[in-house]
């Protein structure tokens, strides 16, 4: 047989390696989707001046908030000139990987652009990031720490006895828990999974009390909820009730591991494939010697 051919198994051995290689990889890079809209609040106000000088402003901001998002979860900055100035800062969730929280920093200009336009102030939240800028020098609402942004109450409520317990001890440990971690605290605590975080720049006993004040929204306004999420202007909430278990896809050691397997698998397909070519380059290097 000519050395420069191949035979048949080998090719089939080859394809089917290379087809699994190629299923499993993308999955190392597969991600939820955080781009998801929340909610959004623009201001009334809208720019008087010269309305491509405020478009120029944002986007300058944009540019500067896009690449910080690789490498931080919160960053606050500004920019403008003599005409305009807007300070504006972004924050990712902390359970976020770098390229997640890129992803989603960068979904934030157009949504942004899209919903809120030129007002003078504007906070759009997506589920894995938000971005908030207010024009300087200018008349906007100000608004407190604990004031009610958004929240959510599902219709599904929880009966019997025991959740009210329970939902009061995975409470008590998230809010001891995000002053402890640094303002971020997420966890499964028996058959909920709660979740919080406070703004970057807020300090760890005004984190404490924003989330208890976001605690206290819950309990008042959702009860018994199977589910609710709380968000107040310097912090937010959420709890997810699961009867039957929690599911692996709100488990951390679930993510990390799917991730791990995809990549362990990956490499082995990888490896498989070149074993293979090398097992047919010594059978060449063998046929052309004799």
């Amino acid at each position: 047989m000519d050395s420069t051919s191949i035979s048949f198994p080998l090719v089939s051995h080859i394809l089917v390696l290379s087809a699994s290689l190629g299923l499993l990889l993308p999955c190392v890079e597969c991600s939820s989707d955080f781009s998801t809209l929340v909610y959004k609040k623009c201001s009334n106000q809208t720019y008087n001046g010269s309305t491509e000088s405020h478009s120029q402003t944002l986007s300058s901001l944009f540019q500067e908030l896009l690449p910080q998002s690789s490498t931080s979860r919160f960053f606050k900055t500004t920019a403008g000139d003599e005409n305009v100035g807007i300070s504006a800062f972004f924050q990712c969730r902390n359970d976020l990987r770098n390229d997640e929280c890129y992803s989603c920093v960068n979904t934030l200009p157009k949504v942004s652009n899209s919903l809120c336009k030129q007002a003078l102030a504007a906070r759009v939240h997506l589920d894995g990031c938000y971005f908030k800028y207010e024009t300087d020098g200018l008349d906007v609402e100000e608004t407190s720490t604990h004031e009610l942004l958004h929240q959510t109450c599902s219709e599904k409520k929880v009966a019997g006895h025991g959740f009210e317990e329970l939902k009061n001890a995975a409470f008590a440990a998230m809010e001891s828990g995000v002053v402890s971690e640094g303002g971020f605290y997420e966890t499964n605590y028996e058959f909920l999974h709660v979740m919080a975080q406070c703004q970057g720049d807020l300090g760890g006993c005004d984190c404490g009390e924003c989330i208890s004040s976001a605690i206290q929204v819950a309990e008042e306004k959702c009860g018994a909820s199977i589910s609710s999420q709380v968000y107040l202007d310097k912090c937010f909430m959420s709890y997810t009730y699961y009867p039957d278990g929690i599911p692996e896809k709100d488990s951390n050691y679930g993510k990390s591991t799917g991730r791990t397997v995809a990549i362990v698998l990956g490499g082995a397909a990888l490896l498989g494939v070149g074993f293979i070519l090398l097992k047919f380059f010594k059978s060449c290097g063998k046929k052309e010697d004799i």
